[in-house]
């Protein structure tokens, strides 16, 4: 295991997907929730690769730097676009490392925040009626999606289009790319769905006796889980072709 998560990395990932779970771990004589971090990177031949595992007191950017950094000293010289929930600090940490990457803010993770501040009753049309922002098919028509929005929910829920407009520049990036692609860099899906069979795995445990332990499970369940990766990802043709034009002299052709 220690193998594996030291092992030097590939110099490009044009995708890295940056996630963490929560787990329940026995410290010091109690039990305390501990965040396993996840680095999961799609390489050049549009394979999924898990970089490593990284497990800390509670999820913050100030961790995510360590994870960050630790891939640049493991080879890592360059990634096009880092996919990132919407933690404070979060995008600031990634660009401090690799400066010229591209930070994209999980939609899903948007649309669950935004969906805090609404009442079930109301839930199904303001998810129906947020989807035109982030289908559109150009940033502009994004935008004007975005004032019907709080032309229309402002008035009950004004915090809404306020947290899109603060986070629209680590929003908008997918919007660049054809329709075809666009999943695969505006959601955390992948690790996320991952996520879930480690939590299938996790949930018999009610805790873990130490890092360690959790750690080697994760580890075992992950190798298991990558057996499944053999194939690139959907439309990888397609992708690669349009990083190599918008990331112009950053991609190897």
């Amino acid at each position: 295991m220690k193998v594996w998560q030291n092992r030097p990395l590939d110099s490009l990932y044009p995708i890295v997907i940056l996630d963490a779970l929560v787990l329940k771990i026995r410290d010091g004589g109690s039990v305390r929730n501990k965040s396993a971090y996840l680095a999961m990177g799609v390489n050049l031949e549009g394979k999924k690769e898990l970089l490593g595992i990284w497990l800390a007191q509670t999820e913050g950017a100030k961790f995510w730097l360590h994870v960050i950094t630790e891939l640049k000293t493991r080879g890592v010289q360059d990634i096009l676009i880092a996919c990132c929930d919407g933690l404070k600090g979060f995008p600031e940490a990634i660009e401090s490392v690799f400066p010229h990457t591209t930070v994209q803010t999980c939609i899903v993770h948007m649309i669950r925040n935004s969906l805090k501040f609404v009442n079930w009753k109301t839930r199904k049309q303001v998810s129906a009626d947020l989807k035109p922002i982030y289908t559109a098919a150009t940033e502009e028509v994004a935008q004007t999606a975005l004032e019907e929005f709080a032309d229309k929910w402002d008035e009950s829920y004004p915090m809404i289009a306020k947290s899109w407009r603060s986070n629209w520049e680590k929003i908008v990036p997918f919007l660049a790319f054809a329709e075809d692609i666009r999943k695969v860099i505006y959601t955390t899906n992948a690790v996320e769905s991952l996520n879930a069979q480690l939590r299938k795995v996790t949930k018999n445990r009610r805790s873990f006796p130490n890092d360690e332990a959790a750690l080697k499970l994760l580890y075992l369940s992950l190798q298991n889980a990558s057996k499944k990766w053999s194939m690139p990802i959907r439309n990888w043709n397609l992708a690669i072709n349009q990083f190599a034009i918008h990331f112009e002299g950053r991609v190897p052709v």
